[in-house]
């Protein structure tokens, strides 16, 4: 593999070399997590609302909707990425320039801490506590969620926003560099932002929706086996059976059905947004309903999928390094 080098570093092939950089803003962003959380794109997604609250004119057609958010894609997207594309050519630091793009690219490390907080306050019946940690990071209502609402909810956010904005950021940062990987992130933004499940937004963010959906499809693919891969030696082969029916759809429901069956409980059904009931899919609905303590038993599973990513990674690499 080739070789990178700067700055008198240690030549590392560059497989090597962008797993040492991951590593490292593994390490900076879950130290700054702990002291301070914070969203560097949060600024971006507040300009994705305003600009929605601007061009998109819910009074016209489904196509001119569906024009109006590719236009706001391109309009939001090209300027910035060409900004970030030329400064980057007087960079003479890379490995710190890559760095930053992947510390504003991947999604922060405080999940955990604020899923165990609604656990908790759900086993002490502190309902309104949960719904107010827990509002800020979902996209439905809350306000009338009962205890079993909560949790589900709470499960449901943690899995899809860690896949989301850590495991498929890595994904194309190491195959495809920061730039990538801040691209993909950036039209992530756009897609919260947008959101189709919003009645205002079905045409306008219906664009954004499947270019994401398009970027997600293999590395949520490759998250589900590893998670599947957990249930060896218990129910491997029904899951797979019951799991494979979504493999080749564009959503991330054959996710969301395997932790379903892995934690022995019901996920997905109906859910509020703004003030309208939509009836999504329901996974495993014969388990029983979610409680607090599964919000936890969630958290270790999606841990143990990312530690079992890393773990291989840095193997591979040092496997890379002893062939130099």
């Amino acid at each position: 593999m080739e070789s990178v080098n700067y700055m008198n570093l240690p030549e590392l092939n560059a497989f090597s070399y962008s797993i040492t950089i991951l590593l490292s803003i593994i390490l900076v962003k879950t130290l700054i997590s702990t002291f301070h959380l914070h969203e560097p794109l949060a600024v971006f997604r507040f300009y994705c609302d305003l600009l929605a609250k601007k061009v998109n004119k819910t009074s016209g057609s489904s196509t001119q909707q569906s024009i109006s958010g590719l236009i706001a894609i391109l309009v939001s997207l090209a300027p910035l990425l060409i900004i970030i594309w030329l400064f980057e050519a007087f960079v003479t630091v890379k490995w710190l320039w890559q760095g930053m793009l992947l510390y504003v690219a991947i999604g922060g490390f405080g999940l955990i801490s604020r899923t165990k907080k609604v656990a908790i306050a759900l086993t002490a019946n502190q309902k309104y506590l949960a719904k107010q940690t827990i509002q800020p990071l979902v996209l439905r209502e809350t306000a009338s969620l009962s205890s079993m609402g909560i949790s589900k909810t709470c499960i449901e956010m943690q899995l899809l926003q860690t896949m989301q904005q850590g495991f498929v950021v890595c994904f194309y940062f190491l195959i495809a560099g920061p730039f990538a990987a801040l691209t993909y992130r950036l039209l992530l933004e756009m897609h919260y932002s947008w959101n189709v499940k919003r009645q205002r937004f079905t045409f306008f963010g219906a664009r954004c929706k499947q270019i994401v959906s398009v970027l997600q499809w293999l590395p949520v693919r490759i998250f589900t086996l590893i998670l599947l891969f957990g249930s060896l030696g218990k129910n491997f082969i029904l899951f797979w059976r019951l799991i494979k029916g979504h493999i080749l759809k564009l959503n991330n429901n054959v996710l969301l059905h395997c932790l379903a069956l892995n934690l022995g409980i019901r996920l997905g059904g109906v859910a509020m947004y703004d003030g309208i009931k939509l009836r999504r899919t329901a996974f495993n609905e014969h388990a029983k309903q979610p409680e607090p303590s599964d919000i936890i038993y969630a958290s270790r599973h999606i841990q143990q999928v990312l530690i079992a990513c890393l773990t291989c990674l840095i193997l591979v690499a040092i496997f890379f390094e002893s062939l130099n």
